[in-house]
Protein backbone atom coordinates (compact mmCIF):
# COMPACT_ATOMS: atom_id res chain seq x y z
CA UNK A 1 0.00 0.00 0.00
CA UNK A 2 0.90 3.90 -0.64
CA UNK A 3 2.89 5.33 2.43
CA UNK A 4 3.09 8.62 3.61
CA UNK A 5 6.79 8.53 2.10
CA UNK A 6 5.08 7.97 -1.61
CA UNK A 7 3.26 11.11 -1.21
CA UNK A 8 6.11 13.56 0.56
CA UNK A 9 9.24 12.48 -1.24
CA UNK A 10 9.91 14.00 -4.28
CA UNK A 11 7.22 16.41 -4.45
CA UNK A 12 6.99 18.75 -7.07
CA UNK A 13 6.38 22.98 -7.76
CA UNK A 14 2.67 23.00 -7.87
CA UNK A 15 2.78 24.15 -12.07
CA UNK A 16 4.49 20.55 -12.67
CA UNK A 17 2.37 18.61 -10.04
CA UNK A 18 -0.01 16.73 -12.82
CA UNK A 19 3.51 15.13 -14.48
CA UNK A 20 4.20 13.51 -11.35
CA UNK A 21 2.13 11.98 -8.31
CA UNK A 22 -1.99 12.86 -8.20
CA UNK A 23 -0.96 12.50 -4.15
CA UNK A 24 2.15 15.23 -4.59
CA UNK A 25 -0.91 18.36 -5.72
CA UNK A 26 -2.76 17.63 -2.75
CA UNK A 27 0.74 17.48 -0.54
CA UNK A 28 0.88 20.70 -1.97
CA UNK A 29 -2.84 21.76 -1.17
CA UNK A 30 -2.09 20.56 2.31
CA UNK A 31 -4.50 18.00 2.03
CA UNK A 32 -1.19 15.24 2.00
CA UNK A 33 -3.28 12.65 4.76
CA UNK A 34 -5.46 12.49 2.54
CA UNK A 35 -3.82 11.48 0.11
CA UNK A 36 -2.46 8.54 2.09
CA UNK A 37 -6.14 7.93 3.04
CA UNK A 38 -7.32 7.60 -0.46
CA UNK A 39 -4.07 5.47 -1.30
CA UNK A 40 -5.37 3.03 1.26
CA UNK A 41 -8.93 3.09 0.86
CA UNK A 42 -8.46 2.53 -3.16
CA UNK A 43 -5.58 -0.50 -1.63
CA UNK A 44 -7.68 -2.31 0.81
CA UNK A 45 -10.97 -1.92 -1.78
CA UNK A 46 -8.72 -3.90 -4.35
CA UNK A 47 -7.58 -6.79 -2.12
CA UNK A 48 -11.38 -7.36 -1.25
CA UNK A 49 -12.80 -6.85 -4.78
CA UNK A 50 -9.38 -9.25 -6.13
CA UNK A 51 -10.03 -12.43 -3.68
CA UNK A 52 -13.87 -12.27 -5.45
CA UNK A 53 -12.79 -12.00 -8.89
CA UNK A 54 -9.70 -14.84 -8.40
CA UNK A 55 -12.08 -17.94 -9.98
CA UNK A 56 -13.47 -16.01 -12.30
CA UNK A 57 -10.43 -14.85 -13.63
CA UNK A 58 -9.15 -18.38 -13.39
CA UNK A 59 -11.71 -19.69 -15.30
CA UNK A 60 -11.03 -17.04 -18.08
CA UNK A 61 -7.33 -17.41 -18.12
CA UNK A 62 -7.02 -21.06 -18.36
CA UNK A 63 -9.31 -23.98 -18.53
CA UNK A 64 -12.27 -23.75 -19.70
CA UNK A 65 -12.18 -20.20 -21.32
CA UNK A 66 -8.24 -20.57 -21.72
CA UNK A 67 -8.20 -16.88 -22.83
CA UNK A 68 -4.35 -16.69 -22.40
CA UNK A 69 -3.56 -19.14 -25.09
CA UNK A 70 -5.46 -16.89 -27.45
CA UNK A 71 -3.57 -13.85 -26.11
CA UNK A 72 -0.55 -15.47 -26.17
CA UNK A 73 -1.27 -15.12 -29.58
CA UNK A 74 -1.57 -11.51 -30.33
CA UNK A 75 0.13 -10.13 -27.49
CA UNK A 76 2.56 -7.96 -29.93
CA UNK A 77 -0.66 -6.37 -31.17
CA UNK A 78 -1.92 -5.91 -27.88
CA UNK A 79 0.90 -4.27 -26.67
CA UNK A 80 1.14 -2.12 -29.97
CA UNK A 81 -2.28 -1.37 -28.95
CA UNK A 82 -1.36 0.00 -25.47
CA UNK A 83 1.00 1.86 -26.36
CA UNK A 84 -0.61 3.85 -28.91
CA UNK A 85 -3.31 4.40 -26.14
CA UNK A 86 -0.76 5.43 -23.52
CA UNK A 87 0.70 7.54 -25.98
CA UNK A 88 -3.09 9.29 -27.84
CA UNK A 89 -4.83 10.04 -24.61
CA UNK A 90 -1.48 12.09 -23.21
CA UNK A 91 -3.26 15.59 -22.08
CA UNK A 92 0.14 17.64 -21.87
CA UNK A 93 -0.33 21.39 -23.90
CA UNK A 94 3.25 22.19 -24.21
CA UNK A 95 3.82 25.90 -24.69
CA UNK A 96 7.11 26.40 -27.43
CA UNK A 97 7.66 28.90 -29.65
CA UNK A 98 5.05 31.29 -27.82
CA UNK A 99 2.31 29.26 -29.76
CA UNK A 100 -0.81 30.12 -28.87
CA UNK A 101 -2.74 28.06 -30.72
CA UNK A 102 -4.56 25.24 -27.98
CA UNK A 103 -4.54 22.50 -30.44
CA UNK A 104 -0.52 23.13 -31.77
CA UNK A 105 -0.15 22.85 -27.78
CA UNK A 106 -1.95 19.24 -27.60
CA UNK A 107 -0.13 18.00 -30.72
CA UNK A 108 2.97 19.41 -29.48
CA UNK A 109 1.86 17.61 -26.01
CA UNK A 110 1.48 13.79 -28.12
CA UNK A 111 4.48 14.31 -30.34
CA UNK A 112 6.43 14.60 -27.12
CA UNK A 113 4.77 11.81 -25.61
CA UNK A 114 5.78 9.84 -28.72
CA UNK A 115 9.45 11.33 -28.49
CA UNK A 116 9.89 10.20 -24.96
CA UNK A 117 8.09 6.35 -25.65
CA UNK A 118 10.79 6.05 -28.88
CA UNK A 119 13.86 7.88 -27.12
CA UNK A 120 12.89 5.33 -24.31
CA UNK A 121 12.45 2.29 -26.29
CA UNK A 122 16.02 2.93 -28.23
CA UNK A 123 17.18 3.05 -24.97
CA UNK A 124 15.77 -0.30 -24.11
CA UNK A 125 17.08 -1.64 -27.08
CA UNK A 126 20.83 -0.65 -26.40
CA UNK A 127 20.06 -1.95 -22.97
CA UNK A 128 19.73 -5.47 -24.27
CA UNK A 129 23.23 -5.42 -25.45
CA UNK A 130 25.09 -4.72 -22.06
CA UNK A 131 25.97 -6.26 -19.57
CA UNK A 132 26.14 -5.00 -15.59
CA UNK A 133 28.12 -6.31 -12.58
CA UNK A 134 28.54 -5.73 -8.93
CA UNK A 135 32.25 -4.70 -7.62
CA UNK A 136 31.53 -6.56 -4.95
CA UNK A 137 28.97 -9.63 -5.74
CA UNK A 138 25.63 -9.20 -5.47
CA UNK A 139 23.33 -9.24 -8.24
CA UNK A 140 23.26 -7.08 -10.93
CA UNK A 141 19.70 -6.45 -12.45
CA UNK A 142 19.94 -3.97 -15.48
CA UNK A 143 16.76 -2.94 -14.74
CA UNK A 144 17.67 -1.48 -11.15
CA UNK A 145 19.75 1.41 -12.33
CA UNK A 146 17.25 1.81 -15.84
CA UNK A 147 14.21 1.80 -13.96
CA UNK A 148 15.84 4.63 -10.63
CA UNK A 149 17.07 6.51 -13.81
CA UNK A 150 13.68 6.67 -15.54
CA UNK A 151 11.46 7.32 -12.79
CA UNK A 152 12.95 7.75 -9.24
CA UNK A 153 15.85 10.27 -9.46
CA UNK A 154 14.41 12.65 -12.20
CA UNK A 155 11.54 13.73 -9.29
CA UNK A 156 13.78 13.76 -6.44
CA UNK A 157 16.06 16.12 -8.88
CA UNK A 158 13.35 18.36 -9.79
CA UNK A 159 11.93 18.53 -6.33
CA UNK A 160 15.36 19.35 -5.31
CA UNK A 161 16.06 21.87 -7.61
CA UNK A 162 12.82 23.57 -7.14
CA UNK A 163 12.19 23.50 -3.19
CA UNK A 164 8.42 23.03 -3.52
CA UNK A 165 6.60 24.93 -0.57
CA UNK A 166 4.89 22.62 1.48
CA UNK A 167 2.37 23.84 3.74
CA UNK A 168 1.10 22.84 6.78
CA UNK A 169 -0.76 19.73 6.69
CA UNK A 170 -4.82 19.07 6.93
CA UNK A 171 -5.13 16.29 9.95
CA UNK A 172 -8.22 15.04 9.77
CA UNK A 173 -10.33 11.58 8.65
CA UNK A 174 -11.56 12.64 4.82
CA UNK A 175 -14.84 12.80 3.94
CA UNK A 176 -15.63 10.26 0.68
CA UNK A 177 -18.44 12.36 -0.74
CA UNK A 178 -18.67 10.48 -4.38
CA UNK A 179 -18.81 6.94 -2.78
CA UNK A 180 -20.44 5.88 -6.69
CA UNK A 181 -17.12 7.03 -8.35
CA UNK A 182 -14.75 5.44 -5.70
CA UNK A 183 -16.28 2.27 -6.26
CA UNK A 184 -15.78 2.64 -9.96
CA UNK A 185 -12.23 3.96 -9.55
CA UNK A 186 -11.43 0.69 -7.17
CA UNK A 187 -13.24 -1.81 -9.60
CA UNK A 188 -11.61 -0.15 -12.79
CA UNK A 189 -8.41 0.22 -11.19
CA UNK A 190 -8.40 -3.59 -9.98
CA UNK A 191 -9.30 -4.58 -13.29
CA UNK A 192 -6.61 -2.68 -15.10
CA UNK A 193 -4.35 -3.84 -12.44
CA UNK A 194 -4.91 -7.70 -13.22
CA UNK A 195 -4.29 -6.85 -16.92
CA UNK A 196 -0.98 -5.62 -15.86
CA UNK A 197 -0.35 -8.63 -13.82
CA UNK A 198 -0.85 -10.60 -16.99
CA UNK A 199 0.47 -8.66 -19.82
CA UNK A 200 4.36 -8.33 -19.96
CA UNK A 201 6.19 -4.86 -20.47
CA UNK A 202 2.86 -2.15 -18.54
CA UNK A 203 3.33 -0.96 -15.68
CA UNK A 204 0.68 0.31 -13.17
CA UNK A 205 0.99 3.70 -14.44
CA UNK A 206 -0.18 2.05 -17.98
CA UNK A 207 -2.85 0.38 -15.82
CA UNK A 208 -4.22 3.56 -14.55
CA UNK A 209 -4.07 5.45 -17.88
CA UNK A 210 -6.10 2.76 -19.12
CA UNK A 211 -8.54 2.82 -16.30
CA UNK A 212 -8.94 6.30 -16.11
CA UNK A 213 -9.31 6.72 -19.88
CA UNK A 214 -12.22 3.72 -19.89
CA UNK A 215 -14.08 5.79 -17.52
CA UNK A 216 -13.30 9.24 -18.72
CA UNK A 217 -12.13 10.42 -15.51
CA UNK A 218 -9.78 12.91 -14.50
CA UNK A 219 -10.36 14.09 -10.80
CA UNK A 220 -7.36 14.28 -9.06
CA UNK A 221 -8.58 11.81 -5.86
CA UNK A 222 -9.91 9.34 -8.28
CA UNK A 223 -6.41 8.80 -10.21
CA UNK A 224 -5.18 8.36 -7.18
CA UNK A 225 -7.55 5.71 -5.55
CA UNK A 226 -7.16 4.18 -9.33
CA UNK A 227 -3.48 4.37 -8.99
CA UNK A 228 -3.58 2.07 -5.80
CA UNK A 229 -5.84 -0.07 -6.76
CA UNK A 230 -4.08 -1.53 -10.00
CA UNK A 231 -0.48 -1.22 -7.73
CA UNK A 232 -2.45 -3.79 -5.08
CA UNK A 233 -4.47 -5.81 -7.52
CA UNK A 234 -1.30 -6.41 -9.70
CA UNK A 235 0.87 -7.54 -6.37
CA UNK A 236 -1.88 -9.75 -5.83
CA UNK A 237 -2.49 -11.37 -9.21
CA UNK A 238 0.90 -11.35 -10.06
CA UNK A 239 0.88 -14.20 -7.30
CA UNK A 240 -2.11 -15.81 -8.43
CA UNK A 241 -1.51 -16.02 -12.31
CA UNK A 242 2.14 -17.58 -11.26
CA UNK A 243 -0.12 -20.96 -10.47
CA UNK A 244 -2.32 -19.84 -13.53
CA UNK A 245 0.22 -20.08 -15.96
CA UNK A 246 3.33 -20.42 -14.15
CA UNK A 247 5.35 -17.12 -15.98
CA UNK A 248 6.14 -14.85 -13.21
CA UNK A 249 5.50 -11.38 -14.46
CA UNK A 250 7.53 -9.45 -11.33
CA UNK A 251 10.55 -9.67 -9.07
CA UNK A 252 8.03 -10.40 -6.44
CA UNK A 253 6.78 -13.32 -8.63
CA UNK A 254 9.77 -14.73 -9.30
CA UNK A 255 11.18 -14.73 -5.93
CA UNK A 256 7.53 -16.97 -5.21
CA UNK A 257 8.80 -18.82 -7.86
CA UNK A 258 12.18 -19.54 -6.61
CA UNK A 259 11.34 -19.99 -2.55
CA UNK A 260 8.60 -22.20 -2.37
CA UNK A 261 6.73 -24.91 -5.06
CA UNK A 262 4.32 -23.64 -7.49
CA UNK A 263 2.27 -26.31 -8.66
CA UNK A 264 -0.06 -24.95 -11.54
CA UNK A 265 -3.56 -24.48 -10.12
CA UNK A 266 -5.36 -27.64 -12.70
CA UNK A 267 -8.49 -28.25 -10.34
CA UNK A 268 -11.62 -26.09 -11.38
CA UNK A 269 -12.40 -25.11 -7.43
CA UNK A 270 -9.43 -26.15 -5.39
CA UNK A 271 -6.24 -24.02 -5.02
CA UNK A 272 -2.85 -25.54 -5.08
CA UNK A 273 -1.95 -25.54 -1.38
CA UNK A 274 0.78 -22.69 -1.21
CA UNK A 275 -1.61 -20.20 -3.15
CA UNK A 276 -4.12 -20.29 -0.63
CA UNK A 277 -1.69 -20.12 2.53
CA UNK A 278 -0.29 -16.74 -0.11
CA UNK A 279 -3.88 -15.44 -0.62
CA UNK A 280 -4.85 -15.69 3.47
CA UNK A 281 -1.83 -13.93 3.85
CA UNK A 282 -1.82 -11.15 1.90
CA UNK A 283 -5.30 -10.87 2.97
CA UNK A 284 -4.19 -10.36 6.67
CA UNK A 285 -1.04 -8.21 5.72
CA UNK A 286 -3.82 -5.92 3.33
CA UNK A 287 -6.16 -5.53 6.98
CA UNK A 288 -2.99 -4.75 8.91
CA UNK A 289 -1.44 -2.10 6.87
CA UNK A 290 -4.34 -0.45 5.65
CA UNK A 291 -5.09 0.86 9.82
CA UNK A 292 -1.24 1.05 9.81
CA UNK A 293 -0.83 3.08 6.68
CA UNK A 294 -3.16 5.72 8.12
CA UNK A 295 -1.95 5.73 11.52
CA UNK A 296 1.66 6.91 10.40
CA UNK A 297 0.43 8.73 7.47
CA UNK A 298 -1.25 10.82 9.89
CA UNK A 299 1.96 11.13 12.52
CA UNK A 300 3.60 12.39 9.47
CA UNK A 301 1.50 14.62 8.49
CA UNK A 302 1.31 15.98 12.03
CA UNK A 303 5.63 16.04 12.07
CA UNK A 304 5.77 16.94 8.60
CA UNK A 305 6.43 20.72 8.60
CA UNK A 306 9.36 20.06 11.12
CA UNK A 307 11.05 17.68 8.74
CA UNK A 308 14.45 18.92 7.19
CA UNK A 309 12.64 18.27 3.56
CA UNK A 310 15.49 19.53 1.02
CA UNK A 311 18.36 17.08 3.37
CA UNK A 312 15.81 13.89 2.91
CA UNK A 313 15.61 14.71 -0.44
CA UNK A 314 19.14 14.62 -0.84
CA UNK A 315 20.16 11.71 1.10
CA UNK A 316 17.61 9.77 -0.70
CA UNK A 317 19.44 10.91 -4.06
CA UNK A 318 22.81 9.87 -2.38
CA UNK A 319 21.67 6.45 -1.06
CA UNK A 320 19.78 5.76 -4.49
CA UNK A 321 23.33 6.41 -6.09
CA UNK A 322 25.73 4.57 -3.97
CA UNK A 323 23.22 1.77 -4.29
CA UNK A 324 23.19 1.68 -8.05
CA UNK A 325 26.60 1.47 -7.83
CA UNK A 326 27.31 -1.18 -4.98
CA UNK A 327 25.08 -3.64 -7.50
CA UNK A 328 25.89 -2.61 -11.08
CA UNK A 329 29.11 -0.93 -10.83
CA UNK A 330 30.12 1.79 -13.16
CA UNK A 331 28.56 0.35 -16.16
CA UNK A 332 25.54 0.60 -14.12
CA UNK A 333 26.03 4.48 -13.34
CA UNK A 334 26.41 5.16 -16.20
CA UNK A 335 22.95 3.34 -17.14
CA UNK A 336 21.28 5.27 -14.31
CA UNK A 337 22.42 8.66 -15.73
CA UNK A 338 21.67 8.53 -18.56
CA UNK A 339 18.28 7.25 -17.59
CA UNK A 340 17.75 10.27 -15.81
CA UNK A 341 18.53 12.41 -18.21
CA UNK A 342 15.66 11.02 -20.19
CA UNK A 343 13.36 10.87 -17.22
CA UNK A 344 14.01 14.69 -16.44
CA UNK A 345 12.15 15.11 -20.10
CA UNK A 346 9.03 14.10 -19.04
CA UNK A 347 8.92 15.94 -16.03
CA UNK A 348 10.34 19.27 -17.56
CA UNK A 349 7.58 19.04 -20.28
CA UNK A 350 5.13 18.35 -18.23
CA UNK A 351 4.26 14.63 -19.93
CA UNK A 352 3.49 11.56 -18.31
CA UNK A 353 6.52 9.67 -17.18
CA UNK A 354 4.90 6.14 -18.01
CA UNK A 355 5.93 7.00 -21.65
CA UNK A 356 9.22 5.37 -20.51
CA UNK A 357 7.75 2.39 -20.13
CA UNK A 358 8.80 1.86 -24.08
CA UNK A 359 12.47 1.01 -22.38
CA UNK A 360 10.65 -2.26 -21.80
CA UNK A 361 7.55 -2.25 -24.41
CA UNK A 362 9.71 -1.75 -27.79
CA UNK A 363 11.97 -4.17 -27.33
CA UNK A 364 9.29 -6.78 -25.98
CA UNK A 365 7.23 -6.17 -29.32
CA UNK A 366 10.14 -6.44 -31.66
CA UNK A 367 11.06 -9.69 -30.37
CA UNK A 368 7.38 -10.99 -29.98
CA UNK A 369 6.81 -9.77 -33.97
Amino acid sequence: MFTFGSTVIGAPEEDTALSLLPAHSLLLKGRGYEGVYLSALGSFGAVILSLLLLYPIRFALIEPISLYSILRRIMPWVLIAISIIMITTEKAKIDLFNVKNTKIKSILGLLMAAFVFILSGVFGIILNKINVCSPIGLPAPILFPTLAGLFGMPTLIHSYITKPKIPEQIVEKPVIREKAKTLISIITGSLAGILVSIIPGITSATGTVIAMTARGETDKKQTLITLSAVNTACAFFVTAVLFMILRPRSGAAIAVNELIMVNKWNNLFIPPLNLLFLTMAMLISATISFNVTIFLGKKFAEKFTEIPYQKIIKGTMSFLTILVILFTGVEGLLIFIIATFIGLIPVNWGVRRSHCMGVLLIPIILALL
